[in-house]
């Protein structure tokens, strides 16, 4: 992790095992990257993908996933993302930034609230 990642104001230092967390937003998902503790005082990574969703009744609901991550895994971790990205940014089909930009507004529907 780089020094400047610690400045970032949404990064925030916990009590207990939690010694350090990350959000990051990313669309419709967020992802935690949390720094824990055990009993030892030894430090491993988890990472968690959170996706809100809404229930049939209404009712927001998270769906979660999460990965344990220890330090002896860190290296080939990181090797093996570090190798799947660049294939999937050298064979992937390449799309427009407007195209993926989740944050423009999506197109107009006409929605009547008594189908609702």
């Amino acid at each position: 992790m780089y020094s400047e990642d610690f400045d970032n104001v949404e990064a925030q230092e916990r009590n207990g095992d939690d010694v350090y967390s990350k959000p990051v937003r990313a669309g419709k998902r967020t992802y935690f990257f949390d720094v824990k503790a055990t009993k030892n005082n030894d430090y491993y990574l988890t990472i968690t993908e959170s996706k809100r969703r809404i229930e049939r009744d209404g009712r927001f609901v998270y769906d979660k996933h999460k990965i344990f991550l220890y330090k002896e895994d860190f290296d080939k971790f990181a090797q093996g993302l570090e190798e799947i990205i660049r294939y999937i940014r050298e064979k992937a089909p390449q799309i427009t930034v407007a195209e993926s930009d989740e944050t423009s507004p999506a197109p107009f529907s006409d929605v009547k609230f008594e189908e609702l």
